[in-house]
């Protein structure tokens, strides 16, 4: 019996031994390291992240760009959307404070930047630089659309996308040109046969599947990850314009054969009327805008736009459509203090609305309202002497950006089925 003792005593030692030996470990680990020695661990932990594939690739990036004085800005939706989730922490952030690695350090295929290439000073040089640096850089070039209206210019090449990848993170620079409606427009990343479809995954960029345009952003310097980078002064304004950014370019060269086969009227009046329905358009824009209401050109002004790349001299009108759910109740008032007065009103909001307002120069505006349907849409129309009422049906659509008289506005994206719908499939006689 004593030695049966003996061996549980003898067992129950060398177990508190050992607990007491464990709770030493633990002791010295998590207590006496932070305060004593354990500078190297302090120091590991406040680098969490900087040693990623991410981090460094973009750290890189800047780095060249910084010193190439290459004219960038952060485009990459969602990093600008954890900016903006945490902007007083970034805005507060010095150079070289930044304890752990939040926002490049995400995992993702590409980090997206835009080039403003109307300020590049020094285009020649960078790509040798970058590949020096390490990457491998791929060059998207397609002709300038804003000289497909100059015959002897047409076909002139643009630089439009830069791919550059370290390692297994790529950098996705997209070229943003300048258009004469002061915005920025940025062209589709289309690959040439001889490039290489598995040098990146291109279907994951966020940027190129289509032409985009974009409001002008005012930037800003911030601290992100501890690096320095500008990006837009409202980072959700510009993540919020990428979904709905698609643009779509007049068609001139058949606007040119349509002048070829009808004269384009030149006369004093007609010139005149443009003159009067670009300022009117403008001011409606403007208008609008400021009321925070999307709208799209319709009618004869979209088929001008469509057909012939400018206003139709002999419509005398400018035409606008609005969906009925972007109504306000403020806006017949908005454009009389806009000094355009109220000059008819037909329908109601719940039921074929449709304003015209009376601009200069007896040119007028017309804003017809659209409803939509399950499968269609349509707006009312009504005769101004009789009263009598239409419905015009039109197919489902969606808004693309365009540049018309020196201006971006939407227009269906949709754009033939549109005015087909309008017009029927022949228009060249109205």
């Amino acid at each position: 019996m004593s030695r049966i003792n003996k061996n549980v005593v003898l067992a129950l030692l060398t177990l508190a031994s050992s607990a007491f030996l464990l709770f030493q470990l633990y002791y010295y680990k998590h207590y006496l390291s932070t305060k004593n020695g354990a500078g190297l661990s302090k120091s590991k932990g406040s680098r969490i992240g900087f040693d990623s594939t991410q981090w460094r690739a973009v750290k890189k990036f800047i780095m060249l760009t910084s010193n190439q004085n290459v004219p960038v800005f952060l485009i990459d939706p969602l990093i600008l959307e954890l900016i903006n989730k945490n902007f007083e922490q970034v805005k507060n952030t010095s150079h070289g404070s930044t304890s752990q690695c939040k926002f490049f350090c995400v995992p993702r295929d590409f980090t997206a930047f835009a080039l403003q290439y109307h300020l590049w000073k020094n285009e020649e040089g960078w790509f040798r630089i970058a590949e020096n640096m390490g990457f491998q850089c791929l060059k998207i070039e397609s002709k300038d659309p804003r000289l497909d209206g100059i015959d002897s210019l047409s076909g002139t090449e643009i630089p439009l996308h830069y791919i550059c990848k370290l390692a297994t993170h790529a950098i996705h620079l997209v070229v943003f040109h300048e258009r004469s409606g002061n915005y920025l427009w940025h062209g589709h990343l289309r690959l040439k046969e001889h490039i290489d479809r598995k040098f990146v995954p291109f279907r994951k960029l966020q940027f190129g599947r289509y032409p985009g345009a974009f409001d002008r952003p005012e930037l800003q310097q911030v601290t992100v990850d501890g690096l320095e980078v500008l990006i837009p002064k409202d980072p959700m304004h510009f993540v919020e314009e990428v979904p709905h950014s698609r643009f779509i370019e007049c068609r001139y060269k058949e606007a040119r054969a349509f002048f070829q086969q009808y004269l384009d009227d030149n006369t004093v009046e007609a010139v005149a009327f443009r003159k009067s329905a670009k300022e009117l358009l403008q001011l409606a824009a403007k208008t609008l805008n400021k009321l925070g209401v999307p709208f799209w050109l319709s009618s004869g002004t979209c088929l001008g736009w469509y057909r012939q790349c400018n206003i139709i001299p002999y419509s005398k009108d400018v035409d606008l459509g609005i969906f009925i759910q972007d109504y306000k109740s403020d806006i017949i008032l908005a454009f009389q203090d806009a000094g355009l007065p109220l000059k008819h009103k037909f329908g109601k909001v719940e039921d074929s609305l449709e304003l015209s307002f009376q601009g200069k120069d007896d040119v007028k505006l017309d804003i017809f309202f659209f409803y939509e349907e399950t499968d269609h849409m349509w707006n009312g129309g009504t005769q101004a002497k009789t009263g009598k009422k239409f419905k015009y049906l039109f197919p489902k659509f969606t808004l693309c950006w365009t540049e018309f008289v020196d201006m971006k506005v939407h227009v269906p994206c949709e754009t033939l089925e549109y005015i087909e719908a309008n017009y029927g499939k022949n228009q060249q006689g109205v």
